[in-house]
């Protein structure tokens, strides 16, 4: 089962995947291009070309986890402040809106007290 909290990292891969790769192509290309540590147990999400699939990957202690989702109508959102770079990192909200199907630009939060350590 999916569950996506914020002691997680998610980072957005912004660049068109083959939804082909398994679990071992996916890893590569989190080693080579995203340049980070597979085991560290973040969550990497990766999209088609027609952004009508999306995976999501993470190492889960003793091995890995795949969560892949298509969509029959439709198509999921990028973040907006994906154009220039190749890894983004995100909130779980943002994944979870992405998810879901909310239009992210849309998404307006009051705001919140928060401490800077």
């Amino acid at each position: 089962m999916l569950h996506l909290s914020a002691a997680e990292q998610y980072y957005f891969y912004n660049q068109v995947t083959d939804m082909h790769k398994g679990c071992y192509g996916l890893c590569g290309i989190v080693q080579n291009e995203l340049k980070k540590n597979i085991l560290l147990g973040d969550v990497f999400v990766f999209i088609n070309k027609r952004h009508s699939q999306i995976k999501l990957l993470q190492w889960d202690s003793d091995g890995f986890a795949l969560y892949e989702k298509r969509l029959e109508k439709g198509t999921f959102e990028t973040p907006g402040n994906a154009q220039n770079s190749t890894g983004i990192l995100l909130t779980h909200l943002q994944l979870q809106h992405i998810l879901q199907g909310i239009v992210l630009k849309s998404v307006q939060h009051k705001k919140r007290y928060t401490t800077h350590v």
